[in-house]
């Protein structure tokens, strides 16, 4: 492309920015400024894409880390020719437009990911990188052969996260994993030097990366530095770019002042003359802009790799990996559901080990707690060296690993899962929330649920994360009470392909109860009553099943109702939740859990049974005493209401 046609690019981007920040009287119209250059440059000479189908599985993956910079992104999406109208552009951040204020996967064509919780964008990327080169080791060349670009601003580098990701990307070498960092070195409290000081390239060649520093002002430095990292196969590249916020403004470029509120009207008209623009002409889209971005090769691409798939000996097993048949494995899965006494974490590692031979698609790890929490069904692990393995050792990254396995799933191809202690799903929950808000399956594994941890005491004790968990809308949260319900959970969560699950899990052996192949209500009767209906999740149930023989003694009748999944039953038409809880009977929840919620299953009159406060550092069975939760006690406060 030639300098006079570049300019005319960002320029166009510049524009488009300003006014429709300006219109919706908010946004962030600096970042976008500052980096249309690397983007033009990226979007017109590098990335791989085609408009007329967004969904392609060889196309180049574009994350905007930098998500409030999302006119940038809306942009680049209406020039390259993606169904983005400039109405849309017109009534950025208003309701009902493609144009929301965060870039949203889902619902704006050419989108790929939902960012704006900064260092999200980042490690979706290093999942996405993950996704391709497992792909790429099992197919080949032929049907996976594409790269993950993402954008990264200051805050990205800031946030915890975004080391997590980027240590985990260096250490497996994801070569074709190209990050380029908006180093305007400004935020929102004003010059990055108030809270930011250290050699951010020296980091990351500290985790393994290859940097590179350029103008991010010179298409043609930029454009060297992207064709350097085309050529780096061995680690991923990180490429700073110096750049200025609000280039162009003549007031307010290189101030927190463009950060995050529109210029003014007055502002806009000299930089728009400034830029060589008409000053009073407002979302001007140029034929040359339009020409330049649309004369990308990725249609073409896009045909070749087509006639490739059509012809490739193993094009059904790669549709197959695409959009796997669930209902085909699970009949061919024989479940083994062990007998007697058994965790849920280890019905969890039967289930997994009956699963994996048949479901080569499922890619995921633990944490640094493979063996806790029930995932070490013998897979071989992913290495520097080769991804021919399944199985992923995150290390000590909770967080990494959240972003990273939604950046699978919105790969494709892959179903994730990630594995934890339930206490430390606090340090994902972002990233649980924004699987659940861009309708993505992935499954978390939550081991060690309760406050039967015992001697762990109370900072692994996580009284509270059911409640925070339930409270995150379209995530289902399942706690089995068995090795049947433990697989019952996992065959709905690999059915919910559009939505995260979560299964809760015990450390304790856990008695078996009778058989249950599907749960479409998310509870079941384990013990018939007439009296009382105790409804119960996890280790409670055996508990609520031992207190229904005590009070039975003193002639009250106890139902008790294991509830696995909550939210599944709360979506029942109320004849079905009748029939479970009948509204007749006195009504009681139980849960070695804060109570917060039961309320809408047993009804504002009920008995809680449950915590109100932490744990303590005790034996388990010396804990359930001392906290009212052991049968005997449990038995007791069912006697009041008889």
């Amino acid at each position: 492309m030639d300098t006079a046609t570049h300019r005319v690019c960002v320029n166009t981007i510049k524009g488009l920015s300003m006014d429709a920040v300006q219109a919706a009287k908010s946004g962030h119209p600096g970042m976008p400024m500052g980096m249309a250059d690397v983007a033009t440059v990226l979007w017109t000479s590098f990335l791989r894409f085609d408009p007329a189908d967004p969904h392609w599985p060889d196309r180049d993956r574009f994350v905007l880390s930098a998500g409030h910079g999302s006119m940038l992104l809306y942009s680049l999406l209406h020039l390259a020719g993606f169904d983005l109208p400039l109405e849309e552009i017109r009534q950025f951040r208003q309701w009902g437009s493609k144009t929301p204020g965060h870039p949203e996967v889902g619902h704006t064509p050419g989108v790929e990911t939902t960012t704006g919780p900064l260092g999200q964008g980042l490690a979706n990327g290093v999942g996405m990188a993950m996704a391709e080169r497992k792909l790429r080791e099992e197919f080949g060349p032929d049907l996976v052969d594409h790269r993950t670009f993402v954008i990264v601003s200051d805050g990205d580098l800031m946030e915890g996260l975004s080391s997590e990701a980027a240590s985990l990307a260096g250490h497996l070498k994801l070569g074709r994993l190209v990050t380029l960092w908006d180093d305007n070195r400004i935020s929102i409290d004003g010059s990055t030097d108030l809270a930011f000081s250290e050699d951010v390239c020296a980091r990351f060649v500290a985790f393994g990366w290859f940097v590179a520093r350029v103008d991010g002002h010179d298409p043609v430095a930029v454009r060297g530095a992207l064709a350097d990292a085309l050529q780096n196969e061995g680690r991923p590249t990180l490429i700073a770019c110096r750049t200025v916020i609000g280039h162009g403004s003549p007031s307010f470029q290189g101030t927190a002042r463009t950060h995050g509120e529109p210029l003014g009207v007055e502002e806009i008209r000299k930089t728009k003359t400034a830029l060589g623009l008409d000053p009073d002409a407002t979302f001007v889209v140029p034929a040359a802009a339009i020409a330049a971005f649309r004369m990308h090769r990725g249609p073409a691409i896009h045909t070749a790799w087509k006639a490739r798939v059509a012809e490739h000996p193993r094009r059904a097993e790669f549709l197959a990996w695409m959009k796997p048949d669930v209902e085909a494995l699970f009949a061919l899965t024989s479940w083994p559901v062990p007998s007697g006494n058994v965790a849920t974490r280890k019905s969890n590692l039967a289930v997994m080990r009956a699963l994996h031979p048949h479901a080569p698609w499922l890619l995921g790890g633990s944490a640094d707690l493979t063996g806790s929490n029930g995932v070490a069904f013998g897979a071989a692990p992913l290495t520097p060296d080769s991804f021919a393995g399944s199985a992923v050792h995150w290390g000590v990254r909770e967080h990494a690993m959240g972003a990273a396995c939604n950046g699978m799933a919105l790969h494709g191809g892959l179903r994730p899962y990630g594995a934890t202690f339930l206490m430390f799903h606090d340090y994902q929950r972002p990233s649980v929330r924004l699987a659940a808000l861009m309708n993505q399956g992935v499954v978390w594994i939550y081991s060690h649920d309760s406050l039967f941890l015992g001697e762990d005491g109370p900072t692994h004790q996580p009284i509270e994360s059911l409640v925070a968990l339930r409270s995150i809308p379209r995530l289902e949260v399942w706690r089995p009470a068995d090795g049947w319900e433990t697989a019952v959970a996992w065959r709905e969560a690999l059915r919910r392909h559009d939505s995260p699950t979560a299964l809760i899990l015990t450390r304790q052996e856990l008695p078996t109860l009778a058989q249950v192949d599907d749960l479409p209500a998310g509870a079941r009767i384990v013990a018939e009553g007439t009296d009382i209906v105790v409804v119960a999740t996890g280790s409670e149930v055996a508990t609520a099943i031992e207190a229904r023989t005590l009070v039975a003694a003193k002639g009250v009748s106890v139902r008790v109702v294991s509830m696995p999944c909550r939210e599944r039953f709360l979506r029942q038409s109320r004849p079905v939740r009748e029939a479970l809880v009948p509204p007749a009977m006195k009504r009681v929840a139980f849960e070695a859990a804060l109570m917060t919620g039961w309320e809408a299953v047993v009804g504002s009159d009920s008995l809680l049974i449950g915590l109100t406060d932490f744990g303590a550092s005790a034996p388990a069975s010396v804990l359930a005493k001392q906290f009212g939760l052991d049968p005997e006690s449990v038995a007791t406060k069912l006697l009041t209401l008889a």
